[in-house]
């Protein structure tokens, strides 16, 4: 492992990427669906994003050119396994599907398939060998009032809408859908199509 980080800075990467994680799920959304949600939280960050990015750097560190290859097998592994291991949780916990890419070519179950495996498995390699020791120095150059208080606070605030969210997914049998906003016809021309 390069570098050890405090609690404080990897709190505040956990926070970042996983509001990073929630703009790149929307626009995903945005060119598949046509439009943009709240992804099921309260607040605009995904944890899971996040905590992912943390504990990849804590069990596979950061890629270099020598292995990089190796690094994404073992990237495109981990987040197949992940996504059918937390869609079929959710299915099971929360009682509904919470994602289908089965309309996706080379899907492996709905919770997965080879496309998204492969596109996410270049989006971390990348992050994780080009952004995350630049991302680590402007963090570690934060002042520690804003990583011990404001970063923390704001930590704590996403487990808590976590929580609330996965609650309300569980009572509901549902999606914790609160706002919705179309930005092409894809979206009206989907609901044509269900009539």
């Amino acid at each position: 492992m390069e570098n050890s980080y405090t609690i404080e800075e990897m709190l505040t990467l956990i926070v970042i990427v996983s509001f990073l994680g929630f703009c790149l799920e929307n626009i995903w959304l945005a060119f598949r669906k046509g439009y943009i949600d709240n992804r099921n939280m309260h607040l605009p960050f995904l944890l899971g994003y996040g905590l992912a990015i943390a504990g990849g750097y804590f069990v596979f560190g950061l890629p270099d050119e020598e292995h990089i290859g190796t690094y994404w097998i073992t990237m495109f592994i981990v987040v197949s396994a992940g996504e059918i291991l937390l869609g079929t949780a959710t299915e099971y916990f929360c009682g509904y599907i919470y994602w289908d890419y089965t309309s996706i070519p080379l899907h492996i179950t709905r919770y997965t398939s080879v496309p998204t495996s492969i596109a996410f498995a270049c989006i971390i390699t990348i992050f994780m060998g080009k952004c995350f020791m630049p991302l680590m120095l402007w963090i570690s150059l934060l002042p520690f009032v804003l990583k011990r208080y404001v970063f923390r606070s704001v930590f704590f605030l996403l487990v808590i809408d976590w929580l609330d969210c996965s609650r309300h997914m569980r009572l509901t049998h549902s999606l914790n859908e609160r706002w919705r906003i179309v930005i092409s016809d894809k979206q009206i021309e989907e609901k044509r199509h269900v009539f």
